[in-house]
């Protein structure tokens, strides 16, 4: 099963900045939303991980597995 671009997992949006606010501005703010809130029903026959890698990745569904990536952290090019 592939999913559909129609979404991302990844949002960001930027805190108001008063000019008359004393701290420095916060800047972009990510936040992840799980795969779950895009799906209203468990279609049949999904893929399914098997039962130690289900263990290991916290999901029994491939669909519902998504791979957290921080995206404070600075990036090696």
């Amino acid at each position: 099963m592939t999913r559909e671009k129609t979404f991302t997992l990844v949002k960001s949006y930027k805190p108001f900045h008063s000019k008359f606010d004393p701290c420095p501005p916060i800047g972009r703010k990510y936040y992840r939303t799980p795969p779950n809130l895009y799906i209203n029903f468990q279609p049949p026959n999904m893929e399914q991980f098997t039962p130690e890698d289900a263990l290991k990745y916290g999901t029994l569904w491939k669909f519902f597995y998504d791979f957290y990536d921080n995206p404070y952290r600075e990036r090696e090019t």
